[in-house]
């Protein structure tokens, strides 16, 4: 009897460790009002050359190892995307010999940005998101998340800011 509860305690502890170990990681937090949201993508420059300011940015996101996908300066619109390759070998051998044909696993990780950069009076306003996306084996999305790291958008903006500089002093 007591042997069966030492075991039952024992699965118990042993499942939990499971759990704790297979849970994601969130990149949104659900707490941010939309409105604080919109504050940490958007940023404002003191110059009112939307297109330096675009050309800023992809070089940027061209340096970070994105793939710019679309850019329209008349519009403002810039689309980029980086791929970082997730499998993990072990974890796909492991689901594989248990599973066979109908195991699925992490793959993949997409990186998508999207920005909007806009003329305002004398300054231009950036509105830049990301989003992740994993990929399995099969080629299906797993998860999709907002990245809403205010340190992210920081970093992001500060080499943008950097580059603004070095494109005006033509260096």
């Amino acid at each position: 009897m007591i042997l069966n509860k030492y075991l039952s305690l024992s699965s118990g502890i042993f499942l939990a460790i499971c759990l704790t170990g297979c849970a994601v990681n969130t990149l949104q937090d659900s707490t941010a009002t939309q409105l604080q949201i919109r504050e940490i993508q958007s940023r404002e420059f003191d110059t009112n050359n939307t297109k330096l300011v675009m050309k800023s940015m992809m070089n940027v996101l061209q340096d970070e190892g994105f793939i710019i996908k679309n850019a329209v300066a008349e519009l403002g619109l810039l689309s980029a995307e980086k791929n970082i390759d997730v499998e993990n070998k072990g974890t796909a051998f492991l689901l594989c010999a248990l599973q066979g044909n109908a195991a699925r696993w992490s793959k993949q990780q997409v990186l998508e940005a999207s920005a909007n950069v806009s003329e305002f009076g004398n300054k231009t306003r950036v509105r830049i998101n990301f989003q992740t996306k994993t990929i399995d084996n099969f080629g299906c999305p797993k998860d999709i998340q907002t990245l809403n790291d205010p340190q992210y958008y920081q970093l992001f903006f500060d080499k943008v800011s950097k580059g603004i500089f070095i494109q005006e002093q033509n260096i």
